[in-house]
């Protein structure tokens, strides 16, 4: 079964990342958005080749007109596509390595035309240069960014202490936002052995905490309520 959902896995990316290249270069922004978004709707149908099954509650009310700075705890590489497909209303743009940035069709085309933000972590001058632009460009656009303040992903879902550098300057740089605490449970048992084999019928749960506005905090009480909102959530196995 986990070479059957790698193989679908991989015409996706392969597929999609010529389309995104037309959306992106002939039809601008909100059709390049578009593939992106059906980009992960396939990969969460590939997931399900596995069983796989994911608990989010959909996102009808939220803060309109403002940037949202969505936080949340980091299992696995699969904790994104649902991130990227049930949010889409929000815009979501990540902040991730700069590794990611080239060599994987569909990903990197995507992180490095579709808003987000890629940073080197052993080089501090340029990680802040580039969160600081893309405070500007969330701010500008309205959109939302999509952070794991873990910094790496648990590998047995056991929570990480939040490195809080890169949360904090958003959240100073864009004061008229909101956060968007989420948890995420068991989606590290995807990769319990690795990329391979898959794990068979693992039930992921996403848990959206309430919106919290930026201004109605000082920057680090709102981030200990973020943390402890996010961890409190988690389950222990």
């Amino acid at each position: 079964m986990t070479v059957i959902f790698y193989l679908f896995f991989g015409l996706d990316l392969l597929i999609l990342h010529p389309i995104q290249w037309v959306c992106f270069t002939v039809f601008g922004y909100q059709a390049h958005k578009k593939s992106v978004d059906y980009l992960n709707f396939f990969i969460l149908v590939c997931l399900r080749i596995l069983g796989t099954s994911f608990r989010l509650k959909t996102l009808k009310d939220f803060p309109k007109n403002v940037p949202i700075i969505v936080v949340s705890n980091h299992q696995s590489l699969w904790d994104i596509p649902p991130l990227i497909w049930h949010l889409r209303k929000l815009h979501p743009k990540f902040v991730s390595k700069i590794e990611l940035g080239k060599g994987i069709p569909s990903v990197s085309y995507n992180l490095r035309h579709g808003g987000g933000v890629l940073i080197d972590r052993k080089n501090s001058r340029q990680a802040l240069a580039s969160m600081l632009k893309f405070a500007n460009y969330l701010n500008k656009n309205k959109r939302s960014a999509v952070i794991f303040p873990e910094g790496t992903r648990s590998l047995t879902g056991e929570p990480k202490r939040f490195q809080r550098k890169g949360l904090a300057l958003l959240l100073k740089k864009i004061p008229e936002a909101y956060v968007l605490p989420i948890t995420i449970n068991n989606s590290w048992k995807l990769q319990r052995y690795g990329m391979f084999p898959m794990p068979l019928g693992i039930r992921i749960k996403y848990d959206l905490h309430p919106f919290l506005k930026v201004s109605d905090f000082e920057i680090e009480d709102l981030i200990d309520t973020v943390e402890t909102q996010i961890k409190s959530s988690i389950i222990a196995e």
